[in-house]
């Protein structure tokens, strides 16, 4: 049994109350660590400490910062093999998307943001009048990081980079879900020598965690990451404090497939973004729209694909496909195939859990499902269900399928696949998403602004919009006249 700690004020401690919560290894539904149970008062013991760190930190020069961040990339990618084998084990991942997709992420989130913290630059405007204005963009001070059970390390690497290296200090919080990679982090920062109380990492449940922070008068600015309903409440309590927030939550994406396409190398493609990470993913096109020339060869072609991707168990090399990430999430994920046949769909293939190894069947497994014969406008195509499902659906014409691929309350990404660039362009400006990605899918550059638009989000991560919201711009003004 493995027993993790927070990290608060540069030490790895208990929770205040003594209590510990089962982490339980999607593998094989045993329990294998124990987590804090963590309250309001390990929020403010994490609150001081950042509040006393911040002084120091913020006047810590870039380069500075810079050096300390890159240590803790070299040292993500000197443990990467024990990180690897932390994510598949707590998340259910296979270990070569762990290996190959999430921990190199995390240590390239920490150098990108290490690096961008010497080259953030200010703007400067000169008055007709010689009158110059400048904008000094200063650190917010201790700011509140929440992030997902799904890509646990690659996210909140994704969020805490920034705000570190613009010089805030940090309290996040992961998912009780999945800590352990977040734990074996803080272990990497003390090896580091990050300064006592720059980041302090409170594990716990939402409600006693999550919460506390959110209503925390100290941290005057919250990233989030997760589900809208809880990005609703954050919002509820944050927007009456005018305090700064960045809410990443759920998706519907559309995937788009013209008639001019190569089949076999889009319906790779397709499968690929339909089913990564077993569906997992904010990001995942859960609705695939088929122009109806080539719809029967398509779904053929999408079919076989999906037919042969093989559940396995996620801690062999060779598994490509693993388990989903607990049980109540399976439950869930169940009973949208439940509802998507009530609302008279057809299982293409997948539907159910797969028959599993004997020391495997307490684990979480669900076969890749297909469905198609629903309308755009049913439950199962109008709400997240953020696992290994995907629906068919045939369309005639652009208009058509840009009315149905913005027919819901998310507004997160889509994909669309064709060999005319006209039409690309075209339909892509007509898409209400923050991302959309043509002929490729999950392209990240970190350059790039990431973010939603409905209720998928609100504001933009990465590139300068992570700095931007990580700092306050204050206006200076210079009549050189005097």
């Amino acid at each position: 049994m493995i027993t993790l700690y927070n990290y608060i004020n540069g030490t790895l401690v208990s929770a205040r109350s003594g209590e510990s919560i089962p982490n339980v290894s999607p593998r094989d539904g045993k329990v294998f660590s124990l987590i804090p149970d963590s309250d309001h008062q390990d929020v403010e013991v994490a609150v001081e400490a950042a509040q006393a760190a911040f002084p120091t930190w913020k006047k810590t020069s870039a380069e500075d910062r810079c050096k300390i961040l890159t240590r803790i990339a070299d040292l993500i990618a000197v443990h990467q093999e024990k990180l690897v084998h932390a994510e598949s084990l707590d998340n259910g991942k296979p270990l070569a998307v762990s290996s190959h997709v999430d921990i190199p992420r995390a240590e390239s989130n920490m150098r990108f943001f290490a690096s961008g913290a010497q080259h953030f630059a200010s703007e400067s405007h000169v008055m007709e009048n010689g009158t110059v204005n400048y904008t000094y963009r200063k650190p917010i001070g201790v700011v509140g990081c929440i992030s997902p059970w799904n890509l646990p390390l690659y996210l909140f690497t994704w969020k805490i980079a920034p705000a570190l290296a613009a010089g805030n200090c940090v309290v996040a919080k992961p998912s009780e879900i999945t800590p352990y990679t977040a734990f074996l982090f803080s272990e990497i920062c003390i090896e580091a020598g990050l300064p006592a109380g720059v980041l302090n990492i409170v594990h716990g449940t939402g409600p006693k965690v999550g919460e506390a922070m959110v209503n925390q008068p100290a941290i005057k600015a919250i990233s989030f990451t997760g589900g809208t309903a809880t990005g609703k409440r954050i919002a509820s309590i944050l927007a009456p404090q005018f305090k700064k927030m960045s809410l990443e939550l759920g998706g519907k994406n559309a995937t788009i497939v013209f008639e001019d396409v190569d089949l076999e190398k889009t319906a790779s493609a397709v499968s690929r973004a339909a089913f990564a990470n077993q569906g997992q993913i904010c990001l995942c096109g859960s609705r695939i729209f088929v122009q109806r020339a080539i719809y029967e060869a398509f779904k053929r072609m999408l079919v076989e694909k999906v037919s042969k991707m093989k559940v396995m168990d996620p801690m062999l090399p060779e598994s490509k496909f693993g388990a989903l990430v607990s049980e109540a999430h399976l439950e869930k994920v169940l009973s949208y195939i439940t509802t998507a046949k009530e609302e008279g769909g057809t299982v293409l293939c997948g539907g159910q859990s797969p028959e599993m190894p004997e020391e495997l069947r307490g684990g979480f497994y669900l076969l890749p499902t297909l469905i198609e014969g629903l309308s755009p406008s049913c439950r199962t195509n109008q709400e997240e269900i953020f696992g290994p499902v995907a629906t068919l659906i045939p369309f005639d014409t652009e208009e058509e399928v840009i009315q149905y691929a913005n027919g819901t309350v998310y507004g997160l990404a889509a994909s669309l696949w064709t060999k005319d660039v006209s039409r690309a362009h075209r339909v892509a400006h007509q898409l209400e998403t923050g991302i959309c990605w043509i002929n490729t899918w999950l392209n990240r550059d970190l350059r790039t602004p990431f973010g939603g638009v409905k209720q998928s989000g609100l504001g933009r991560e990465g590139g300068w919009e992570a700095f931007r919201f990580f700092t306050e711009p204050q206006n200076i003004c210079i009549d050189p006249s005097h």
